[in-house]
């Protein structure tokens, strides 16, 4: 072989790497795209306009992959979490009464929580504090909790003041055309199809413009303006401060982000092959975090979707900074986005929050101290509308029923700290 062709092998081995890092981080924007829309629909609840909430998102995921890519060099996607923003939007704002601003502020103090964690050797013992069986009970809830969510915005389950809650009017145009989205979106995914939730959104919304249900006449690119979103960057309020109501709710926020991250990074790391990156990828998060609240967005956290760009060849930072540049290049794209209906978005909630519900599987229910408080996590989380209140019923049992028995001992510090702190709020609003 001569010199000149050997140089050319080497330099087509070098570029199959880089090539195999962009094209994994083009298919993990695809796969997670659809936050965009869903997480800027939860945001509005909060009373964040649209448009500063698909701008806010997609800034944050941004900024989240590129602390990604380039602190950890792990091809991880960071982007506001599911789930988390219903914590945020349903229960910090709507339930226990925080402004969006002051909610933000919160996100932005859980942050610095979360980086005291991950900077400091306290990432093992606070992992290590809270049982197994309450955090697969908190996730479960809150599955339970955004597919609640999402049967409310599709109209399929209605409001009833004999029941609380009954079955929507199948003969409602939006009702009927998110049952035929949900089908199709249930197709795609069972079938593994490549960006499933993109493309529901999408044909999704083209049913609801066929039927009438979307106004394309509302599509103008001169209406884009980052006026809407100036009012919410750096909005953030820590005016609350003083509050235990404020602190409650930066303290369920980090330690939900917490314990959620720390699974989910170890398990993205173990495909990659580098538990080496564990400590680092935990603080790019944790930075992420505190630029959510300051972005205006609830918190990041470690995306399931990151495992399309791993199983497709990423392994370095390179594929998360990719997936970050073409969320800076989606806001072109916001008349577009700010067109998609409730009918289209309702369906990926409820998806998601089925795939949420896996866990239950690994709660001890045969151990009544273990299962009778995973019980309440799960049940009281969706009934109570709050993720907040039902976590606070399910550790405060959790604590009772193991002293009961005489096994306190077994009980960690931060977790009756963390009963007491649930307790504390149950008595304030008692007591208000």
């Amino acid at each position: 072989m001569s010199k000149r062709s050997g140089r050319l092998k080497e330099t087509a081995d070098l570029e199959r790497p880089v090539q195999k890092e962009l094209l994994a981080g083009v298919i993990s924007f695809f796969t997670i795209v659809y936050i965009i829309a869903v997480n800027a629909s939860i945001l509005q609840d909060a009373g964040i306009p649209l448009e500063a909430g698909i701008i806010a998102t997609a800034l944050t995921s941004f900024v989240g992959c590129l602390l990604m890519g380039w602190w950890a060099d792990t091809p991880i996607i960071l982007v506001p979490g599911m789930g988390i923003n219903a914590l945020f939007t349903y229960t910090i704002v709507q339930t226990m009464g925080l402004t969006w601003q002051e909610a933000l502020g919160a996100v932005v103090v859980s942050g610095v929580l979360f980086a005291l964690v991950a900077f400091t050797p306290l990432t093992r013992t606070i992992s290590q504090s809270i049982p197994d069986s309450l955090k697969e009970a908190t996730t479960v809830g809150i599955g339970l909790f955004l597919t609640f969510i999402g049967l409310q915005k599709g109209g399929i389950v209605i409001a009833n003041k004999q029941t609380f809650v009954a079955l929507g009017h199948f003969s409602d145009p939006s009702t009927m055309l998110t049952l035929v989205t949900l089908a199709i979106a249930l197709v795609l995914f069972i079938r593994n199809v490549p960006g499933n939730f993109l493309i529901t959104i999408a044909i999704g919304t083209l049913l609801a413009i066929g039927f009438g249900q979307v106004n394309l006449s509302e599509v103008s690119y001169g209406d884009v303006s980052l006026h809407a979103y100036l009012d919410v960057f750096g909005a953030f309020s820590l005016g609350n401060m003083a509050s235990a109501t404020f602190w409650i709710a930066a303290f369920t926020l980090a330690l939900v982000i917490v314990f959620e991250n720390i699974g989910m990074i170890h398990g993205h790391l173990s495909m990659v092959g580098k538990p080496q990156k564990f400590t680092r990828s935990l603080q790019a998060n944790a930075i992420s975090v505190i630029t959510a609240g300051i972005f205006g967005t609830s918190p990041t956290v470690s995306t399931v979707e990151s495992a399309a760009g791993i199983s497709t060849g990423g392994r370095t930072g390179l594929t998360a900074i990719t997936t970050g540049v073409l969320f800076l290049v989606s806001m072109f794209f916001i008349p577009i986005i700010k067109l998609i209906p409730d009918s289209a978005i309702a369906p990926i909630l409820i998806i998601v929050g089925g795939l949420m519900i896996s866990g239950v599987q690994r709660i001890q229910f045969d151990q009544f101290t273990e299962g009778f408080p995973a019980f309440l996590i799960i049940a009281l989380i969706p009934l109570t509308y709050s993720i907040v209140d039902g976590m606070a019923f399910g550790f405060i049992a959790y604590v009772i029923l193991k002293i009961s028995l005489g096994k306190a001992k077994e009980i960690s510090l931060p977790l009756y700290c963390t009963a007491a702190l649930f307790l504390v709020n149950f008595v304030l609003h008692a007591m208000g």
